[in-house]
Parts: structure tokens; C-alpha cells; sequence
């Protein structure tokens, strides 16, 4: 082991005895390796013949003003402080630019060290005195922006078809999936099985990924309908609650459960919250109106 070396993990040692007088509570300095320290004093004591791995964690720091964390994130390299510190900062309060300018000016002032000095104090120190102005500089630029860009939503609603939905525990998952969900529609069970669900876009696509998989082979979504919104998507609904359909069937109603649902029926009930065009979509058949 050089002298160099030697003298540079020494300092090193000491820099980690510092930061941890100065933040003294588990959890505050977080190793990545928790056995480093000590493997940096057997290699200098001799008992370690490899070079201990770098000096790398992460302190958590509290800024006073706004209340919000920065984690600072250090990696010495094995010849610090004769060679440059590894220094970054992060912020879930910062958007990436402003992160950007951060560390950025925290490397600049590390930069005016002259080598052979220790500097992850000072960086604690600076960043303590001077990250304030980038996160009020973030909240000025950024949030009337953000306000005055109202977020606008997918609202869509699926027409599903299945050969036919019988089994009580596969009804149970349908009616449990919709009402955990924000959407609105209807299952009707029997042969066929039609679902219908309607509400914003990714609570309807996670509504069929989960009723479809991992084994239903015999369904498919015959149409859907989109449409942009900036609103809570109350007034595009046609349904008001996510419920089961149960019309009058026809057929055996024995152990074979082959019985066809009276899709007169369910034309009238399409009419009724303004579905009529759906009907010839899931059967191929032109809807006939009662009055003719």
C-alpha cells in the first residue's frame, strides 16, 4: 500500500467520523456496503491484503425552508481527497431540470477545493444555505402553468362478447372488478354474456385485462368508443352504477345450463340508455323496432 493511498482512506475515516457525530441517528447516513469501515481499517492495520471496495452512501437531509428532503448521494473514490468527490442531490419536490441546476451548482462549488481538502461537510453545508432558491424558483415558473392547463382524460366505453357467462364465481369476479373500479355498465349472464363497461380509459382497460385473464379463451370486445373530456366524465355515462343484467331465457334450464337469453329483451334494454347501434356490432343482426 502506498503512503498516498494509505493517507487518503485515513482522511477518509475521519470524514465518515465527522458526518457521524453530525447526524448521529440510525438511518440518517446509509451505507450501501455496511461492512466498508471496517474493511477500510483492516486493509490499513494489514489484516486485509484486497483493496476494500469505495466509500459509497446516502445522508438524508431536512431543509428548514420550504419543509422538504434532499438525499445526497457520495461515492469517494479511493484517492479522495486528492482526486474529485462523487456528489449528487435528488428531491421528489425537484422536476428534473431543477435537479439538474442543483447539482450543477453544488459541482461548482466543490470545484473551488483545492485537492487534499475534505469537502462532504461543506457540500451538507451548502446545500443547507442554498437549495431553497431552486425549489421556490421551481413553484414561480412552474405551478400557473400547471393550473392554467386543465388535464384532459380518455373516457371509453367497451362492448364485450362472450359464447356465454354461467359459473357463479366467474360472475362474482365480474360484478367484484367493476364496482372496485371507477366504471359504470352491466354483465348479462346466460348465452350469450354481454359486459359493457364504460368510465376512463385505464380503469377500463385494467377492468378487461383482469376479467379476461389468465384463462377466459371464449370472449372477445367487439366495440368501443372514445372520446376526449376535461371533466370527471359524469355526463358521457350511460349507465349510473355497475350492475348484473338478468333477462328471461329460453331453453334447458338443467345441468347442461344451455339457455339463450331473450335478446328482444335486451334490445329494449339498450334503447332505453341510448345503445340501440350495438346491437347489429355484437350480433350481426339489424335491430327491428316494436312499433313496426
Amino acid at each position: 500500500m502506498s503512503s498516498s493511498m494509505k493517507e487518503c482512506l485515513q482522511l477518509q475515516l475521519l470524514e465518515m467520523e465527522m458526518l457521524f457525530s453530525m447526524f448521529p441517528n440510525q438511518g440518517e447516513v446509509k451505507l450501501e456496503d455496511v461492512n466498508v469501515l471496517t474493511n477500510i481499517k483492516r486493509y490499513l492495520e494489514g489484516t486485509r491484503e484486497a483493496l476494500p471496495p469505495k466509500i459509497e452512501f446516502v445522508i438524508t437531509l431536512q431543509i428548514e425552508e420550504p419543509k422538504v428532503k434532499i438525499d445526497l448521494q457520495v461515492t469517494m473514490p479511493h484517492s479522495y481527497p486528492y482526486a474529485a468527490l462523487q456528489l449528487f442531490g435528488r428531491s421528489s419536490e425537484l422536476d428534473r431540470q431543477q435537479q439538474l441546476l442543483l447539482n450543477k451548482g453544488l459541482t461548482s462549488y466543490i470545484g473551488t477545493f483545492d485537492p487534499g481538502e475534505l469537502c462532504v461537510c461543506a457540500a451538507i453545508q451548502w446545500l443547507q444555505d442554498n437549495s431553497a432558491s431552486y425549489f421556490l424558483n421551481r413553484k414561480l415558473v412552474y405551478e400557473p402553468s400547471t393550473q392554467a392547463k386543465p388535464v384532459k382524460n380518455t373516457f371509453l366505453r367497451m362492448w364485450i362478447y362472450s359464447h356465454h357467462i354461467y359459473q357463479q364465481d366467474l360472475r362474482k369476479k365480474i360484478l367484484d372488478v367493476g364496482k372496485r373500479l371507477d366504471v359504470t355498465g352491466f354483465c348479462m349472464t346466460g348465452k350469450p354474456g354481454i359486459i359493457c363497461v364504460e368510465g376512463f380509459k385505464e380503469h377500463c382497460e385494467e377492468f378487461w385485462h383482469t376479467i379476461r385473464y389468465p384463462n377466459w379463451k371464449h370472449i372477445s370486445c367487439k366495440h368501443a368508443e372514445s372520446v376526449e373530456t376535461e371533466g370527471n366524465g359524469e355526463d358521457l355515462r350511460l349507465f349510473h352504477s355497475f350492475e348484473e343484467l338478468l333477462l328471461e331465457a329460453h331453453g334447458d334450464y338443467g345441468l347442461r345450463n344451455d339457455y339463450h337469453m331473450n335478446l328482444g329483451q335486451f334490445l329494449e334494454f339498450l334503447k332505453k340508455h341510448k345503445s340501440e347501434h350495438v346491437f347489429q356490432i355484437l350480433f350481426g343482426i339489424e335491430s327491428k323496432s316494436s312499433d313496426s
